[in-house]
């Protein structure tokens, strides 16, 4: 009984299981004739026996599996009897076609499997008995006389069996003694393995379709984590099997847990299993491989848990469209999608089986039964059902006095009682051509290869119209129809059919309903769905489970899983799945950053030009020869350019203006502390040369100090065409300057190709003469206040020198700011304006006062020879006390106009 699914049966193990555990087979009383009435035989009190010229076998399960030992539990109604009355059905509309195998009569041997593999096999002894050879010599009776065998029928086929377990239990045995089987309900997969399984058709498909059919389903609703549920044995576990291989060759699929209901449940195996499946409550999509026991108590279970509306029942054809898996357990089975082969009813058998009763159905030995469960009454005394019941009167009428609705598989197995039907039928043609009735050949011996032969060749249209044909593994075709189990609003429960699988799905997506009609598709995935711009980071092992990580920084989602950053010159979009230019920036006009320094740049400019005029006004006057005006217009053009370059620095950059920055940025400056040096190192030379002789020195006059100049400017511009030769001005947009954390801020600078390095060297030069002019008025400082400008211009630079040393930390120190363009350019045009201004403030102001507003003092004063000014000059204390009581500028105009008469 224990017997694993593929031991191979051998004929000696067969006989010697007989001869031991089927004792009945040996009379060892008194021997008699079995009486003819199939009522009356005690032999077939529990088995239905036609009689014809073939008999067929039949295996239906009549009874539910038995609990606590027994083999038998309560009847079936709809895959038990129904299903065993179309095959007695079948066979009566076979007998009465002229047809199909005519003056032959079809008979058959019923058996009840009882849903248990173990107790089928026991049962399916009975067909093979007439090949099993008895030795009854040893064997008396009591009066010593030889038995007398009662001769079994014999097989030449069997319809059936009903669960996969059972069908390959049974085939195991059939194909030892090469009787063919055709079963109307087994679709596990193992069944279309040919070399085991050689005599074994169908005329359902196998569960193989049926699993790729449910993936289809799983596929379509967007479900990925998904747990499996099969009954022990071969229906079950070769069907979730066949799911578990599919998803793996497709991916997209992931199984949460797998788990199998035991042959023999113990008390609360369903309310652990329950508990099981709520460890990975994400995978709401439960795909259910059970049989129809199972699948009622799973309901439930699932039910007494308070789970109802959590899972989603993914069934197959074993629940299919069936009302008892679901009666009393509706809300939790409420939209469970379930398939079934396709289908159709069978009106003939409608009317056959409502005409049934009590006096014309004596030959189904279970059909009492039937009827006390049927119609919740007890026949008599001997009645099977208990308890005080009401008393069956005899008059009860199937679907009149009781509900009734076809079972699913009836059609089934009308097609397989009539595929044998036409494979004897096409045999008798071969065999015993234009003979009436069996003809010796088939009568004495038929071959059960060569019925298989036929029975793979048939191609008829069934009971529903559809064509039945086998492959050469004796499978059906893959029809099948999707149902699902709805509640409508007036709370009445139907099958609704949602679609069709035909080698693809076809799905009604808007007849689906869920939870009181709600048509929205529940989940059931690991993780949700990662929003854009977050990749998927998958957890190891199990790929339909991830954690969404969101791409930071410059990166965008480049695929699903992951995250590559942009180009330098972009940025990540606000959807983080592309890339978008980053937007360019210049410092505008309008900004708080420019107006600042474009308006001390004009009040600047408006006060050098207004200096310029004066001077150019009062050009021929002491003061203004005094300041020595060829430097003086050289000097004030360097501040008027420090003051311009400010508009260069902030107007858009192209070549050209990239161009006029570079040649001006450092000639303004270079051009007012050249001429600035110039006049200090003329004191200087003075003073020193008057201490040693009253002989003037040399370049003293105004054309060499124009030269002089003009020769420390001609180094800033050489220097100047030499970096255009060697990097010609252009443009560049610098991304990096304000490339923030955040790409939402991220700007690229608009600006000239002119690095820190290439600014400082510009200014370099300038800055150099800035501070030898500082070193030459320090060394001037001496020099009496009255004479020349040695002291205004000492004071010019030491402000200078203390703007510049503040520039530079805030120029460089700010090299790291996102800020950097404005600051810097602020703070560079800022500087050069405050240097203009100090040197036109101190060196130029002063003697405007004068000119305009005191024009008394400027007048000419007695000339003296140049010893005699430079031997005033070098008595310093006492010039000190009497230049306070000069006018102002007579020391200086003195020596200004001796200078210019000595270079004449």
């Amino acid at each position: 009984r224990d017997l694993p699914v593929s031991y191979p049966l051998s004929p000696s193990f067969i006989f010697l299981l007989v001869a031991t555990s089927y004792t009945w087979l040996i009379p060892v009383a008194s021997p008699q004739r079995i009486p003819t009435d199939p009522q009356a035989a005690p032999e077939y009190a529990h088995s239905i026996r036609l009689d014809g010229d073939i008999i067929l076998g039949g295996l239906f399960p009549v009874h539910a599996r038995g609990d606590r030992g027994t083999p038998c539990g309560e009847l079936k109604k709809e895959k038990g009897i129904h299903r065993l009355e179309a095959m007695m059905f079948a066979i009566d509309l076979i007998n009465k076609d002229p047809e199909l195998l005519p003056n032959i009569t079809l008979g058959a041997r019923i058996l009840d499997t009882c849903s248990r593999d173990t107790y089928a096999l026991e049962q399916s002894l009975t067909f093979v008995q007439a090949l099993i050879e008895r030795d009854g010599s040893d064997v008396r009776c009591a009066n010593g006389d030889p038995p007398i065998f009662t001769k079994p029928d014999k097989i030449v086929g069997v319809i059936g069996a009903a669960a996969s377990s059972v069908s390959i239990m049974v085939a195991n045995i059939l194909r030892l003694f090469k009787i063919p089987q055709i079963s109307y309900a087994s679709t596990a997969p193992e069944l279309s393995d040919n070399t085991r399984y050689d005599f074994f058709s169908r005329v359902v498909p196998p569960d193989s379709y049926q699993a790729q059919a449910m993936m289809d389903i799983v596929t379509a609703m967007e479900w990925n984590y998904v747990s499996t549920l099969a009954s022990e044995g071969n229906y079950g576990e070769s069907g979730v099997e066949a799911f578990i291989q599919i998803s793996r060759e497709t991916g997209g699929v992931c199984i949460a847990q797998s788990l199998k209901i035991p042959r023999e449940p113990r008390p609360g195996e369903f309310d652990k299993i329950i508990r099981r499946l709520l460890e990975t409550s994400n995978a709401r999509a439960i795909i259910m491989f059970a049989n129809e026991d199972d699948i009622r108590r799973v309901l439930d279970a699932a039910k007494r848990n308070n789970q109802t509306g959590h899972f989603l029942w993914v069934g197959s054809d074993s629940w299919g469209s069936k009302i008892s898996p679901v009666i009393g357990q509706e809300r939790v089975a409420e939209g469970a999608i379930t398939i079934l082969p396709k289908r159709a009813s069978v009106d003939a058998f409608d009317r056959y089986f409502r005409s049934r009763s009590l006096s014309n159905n004596r030959r189904n030995v279970w059909f009492a039964e039937f009827w006390e469960e049927n119609f919740n009454c007890k026949l008599g005394m001997h009645g099977k059902r208990p308890g005080s019941l009401k008393k069956c009167t005899g008059l009860e009428k199937v679907g009149r006095d009781s509900s009734y609705e076809q079972e699913g598989k009836v059609q089934f197995v009308m097609d397989a009682v009539y595929a044998m039907a036409h494979a004897l039928h096409r045999m008798h043609r071969e065999l015993c051509y234009g003979y009436p009735g069996l003809c010796p050949r088939m009568a004495n011996n038929i071959d059960g290869k060569e019925l298989l032969n036929h029975i793979r060749a048939v191609n008829f249209n069934g009971s529903a119209g559809t064509p039945v044909v086998f492959n050469e593994n004796g499978d059906a075709p893959g029809r099948y129809d999707i149902f699902q189990y709805q509640i409508t609003n007036r709370s009445t429960t139907e099958y609704r059919v949602i679609g069709s699988w035909t080698n693809k799905l076809h799905l009604k997506v808007e007849a689906m309903r869920w939870r009181m009609g709600d048509p929205t598709f529940p989940a059931s995935v690991c993780s949700l769905p990662c929003r854009t711009g977050e990749r998927k980071k998958v957890v190891k092992g199990v790929p339909c489970c991830w954690h969404c990580e969101r791409c930071e920084g410059y990166h965008f989602q480049a695929s699903e899983f992951t995250c590559e950053l942009c180009p330098y010159e972009k940025r990540p979009d606000a959807n983080r799945t592309g890339c978008t230019p980053i937007p360019i920036i210049k410092l505008e006009w309008h900004s708080p950053w420019a107006i600042v320094p474009v308006f001390i740049a004009m009040l600047g400019i408006i006060a050098t030009s207004f200096v310029i005029v004066t001077f150019v006004r009062y050009n021929d006057t002491p003061i203004v020869r005094a300041s020595g005006r060829e430097m003086s217009y050289v000097l004030l053009t360097g501040i008027f350019l420090c003051y311009a370059i400010t508009f260069l620095m902030i107007a858009t950059p192209d070549v050209g203006v990239c161009s006029l920055r570079r040649i001006f940025l450092g000639l303004g400056m270079c051009f007012s502390y050249a001429a600035l040096l110039t006049k200090t190192n003329r004191i200087h030379r003075i003073f020193e040369q008057g201490k040693k002789s009253v002989t003037a020195p040399r370049f003293i006059s105004p054309a060499s100090q124009l030269v002089i100049t003009f020769s420390l400017i001609s180094v800033q511009l050489l220097g100047v065409f030499v970096w255009f030769a060697v990097d010609p001005p252009h443009t560049v947009v610098d991304y990096g300057e304000q490339r923030t954390q955040d790409p939402t801020a991220a700007r690229g600078v608009l600006k000239c190709d002119i690095s820190d390095l290439s600014l400082i060297c510009s200014l370099g030069y300038s800055i150099l003469l800035m501070v030898t002019c500082t070193v030459y008025a320090i060394k001037t400082r001496g020099v009496p206040e009255t004479f020349n400008e040695a002291k205004p211009i000492g004071f010019t630079m030491y402000t200078t020198c203390i703007i510049w040393l503040a520039f530079i930390p805030i120029f460089f120190g700010t090299s790291q700011s996102a800020e950097r363009m404005y600051i810097q350019t602020t703070t560079l045009t800022i500087s050069l304006s405050l240097s203009a201004s100090v040197s036109l403030g101190m060196l130029y102001m002063p003697k405007v006062y004068i000119i305009l507003f005191h024009p008394e003092q400027n007048v000419p004063k007695r000339k003296r020879s140049f010893k005699a000014i430079v031997t005033a000059a070098t008595m310093s204390g006492k010039l000190t006390q009497k230049g306070g009581d000069r006018p102002n500028g007579e020391v200086k105009t003195e020596l200004c106009e001796s200078m210019e008469t000595n270079s004449e």
